[in-house]
């Protein structure tokens, strides 16, 4: 029912009068202005054109809200492609590995249930960001809490998406060493160079939707990596070390750091949330939680297809335990030589590097919103800043923040070269955090503040928010534990 239930079944007021949303959402503000009066102008409909609402005639803020096209952006189908590939990237390389560890069964009940609270996740996260017409962590934070907890949210995404595009960069460092059997100094490389060349032009883009065509063919080529893997298992067989029970239940020597390391990198796989507020705040032609329940669902099915498929045939392809290598990356290397596989590495290549910049992102709207404070500005009133070779200085801080973000995220990835480890400490410490503590968070907040003194901790929507909060403090507290603890033994 919470799942299924409509705004208004929430709760959740309706504006009656709406006018033409925003298609593009000015970064440096993170909001889009969505207003219930007539007199107030909005964004550009279109990446192209600065007219408001009131310069538009009819006919056209009747085109720019029924834009045909499926792929439009703001679109249900593109925002979910978007929100999918936010998703889908290094992680779905070493999923095989902890399937291996912890069995078939495990892993898959694991991704059921990890992709029902995804959704809810992102519901009450566009709940919140609906209500409030705030579209970044910060900003939601800061209407519903104290400026501490903005500061403290912020802090914990921007390590979250830190870590896991460091995660990208190991993983193209990975691809490289397979494809030209480099040693680590080529490596090394390899990696700053496409941080360099690659990652801070792409690192630029304004709006999150500019990305959309890339995810479509990031994820085809996910979808390539899953083929190359079915047919090594088709050519070689299944893995000697695979029988009917380790397949199922695993090899029995897992301990319960190992199961839960497995939730650790799940949790990791799934975590898409930190883009919500900016898609849900990007949907045409208004923003609604309707609209993004229907992105939700589209794009936790088609992450969990992927992880699924990999899952399986990965378990079976290279065999249980000590058989699996830290990425599927690294299981091919014996077959690199020939052309599909090749072709399927580039891929990865391509792949991550497009989800790198949906990590890179958040970080930007952080710097924003602290650059902003310290700088004494609304979120909307970058028309009266002041300008600098035809540029505002906000957007001028703003590629200071990319740039410097991307050079860090090089640093971390030169540094550390394991895959698993990297991921298995970034989903417990800080994308549990995102995805499971926060949004119950909100959703409490909102409906105290519209109840006042009739507000009542036993109905179902409150109950179901403590225990999802429940469920992020322990995953958030004991999944960081047992990340570290497999660290500081192997040290």
């Amino acid at each position: 029912q919470f799942l299924l239930s409509s705004p208004v079944a929430l709760g959740i007021p309706i504006p009656q009068t709406m006018e033409a949303k925003n298609n593009s959402i000015d970064l440096e503000t993170a909001e889009t202005v969505v207003t219930t009066s007539s007199d107030k102008s909005t964004a550009s409909c279109d990446a192209t054109s600065d007219k408001t609402s009131k310069e538009l005639n009819p006919s056209e803020v009747d085109l720019a809200s029924s834009a045909s096209s499926i792929f439009r952006r703001g679109g249900i189908f593109p925002t979910a492609i978007c929100l999918s590939k936010a998703a889908i990237g290094a992680g779905v390389l070493s999923v095989s590995a902890h399937a291996a560890e912890v069995g078939a069964v495990y892993q898959l009940i694991c991704l059921l249930v990890g992709g029902f609270l995804t959704i809810c996740s992102i519901r009450m996260i566009s709940i919140a960001s609906i209500e409030t017409q705030r579209w970044s962590f910060e900003d939601v934070c800061e209407e519903l809490f104290h400026p501490a907890m903005s500061l403290f949210t912020g802090f914990i995404n921007a390590c979250v998406c830190l870590g896991s595009a460091a995660g990208y960069l190991i993983v193209c460092g990975q691809v490289f060493v397979v494809i030209f059997q480099a040693d680590d100094q080529a490596r090394n490389i390899f990696v700053v160079l496409t941080g360099i060349c690659v990652c801070c032009p792409l690192a630029l883009a304004r709006h999150v939707g500019f990305m959309r065509h890339l995810a479509a063919m990031s994820v085809a080529a996910l979808i390539l990596l899953v083929i190359t893997v079915g047919w090594y298992l088709g050519d070689n067989g299944m893995d000697e070390s695979v029988s009917p029970e380790n397949f199922l239940f695993g090899p029995g020597v897992a301990t319960v750091f190992t199961y839960m390391n497995s939730i650790n990198n799940l949790v990791f796989a799934y975590n898409n949330q930190f883009n919500v507020p900016q898609l849900t705040g990007e949907l045409t032609p208004m923003p609604s939680t309707k609209g993004m329940t229907k992105v939700s669902v589209l794009s936790t099915g088609i992450s969990f297809l992927l992880y699924a498929s990999v899952s399986v045939l990965g378990v079976l392809a290279f065999g249980v335990a000590e058989g699996q290598k830290d990425s599927l990356i690294l299981d091919l290397m014996p077959v690199r030589k020939e052309v599909h596989v090749m072709i399927s590495l580039v891929a990865v290549l391509f792949s991550v590097l497009t989800c790198f910049q949906f990590r890179i992102f958040p970080v930007r709207q952080f710097l924003a919103f602290n650059v902003r404070k310290l700088r004494g500005r609304e979120a909307d009133d970058d028309k009266s800043d002041a300008k600098c070779c035809g540029r505002t200085m906000t957007r001028w801080y703003d590629i200071i923040g990319a740039l410097g973000s991307v050079a860090l995220v090089i640093l971390i990835a030169v540094v550390i070269t394991s895959l698993r480890a990297m991921l298995d400490f970034v989903g417990a410490f800080g994308a549990a955090y995102i995805s499971y503590v926060v949004p119950p968070l909100w959703i409490i907040a909102l409906r105290r503040k519209a109840a006042g003194s009739s507000f009542s901790w036993f109905t179902a929507e409150m109950l179901f928010c403590l225990a999802f909060l429940g469920l992020g403090i322990f995953l958030f507290v004991f999944g960081t534990y047992a990340a570290i603890v497999p660290l500081l033994q192997s040290a």
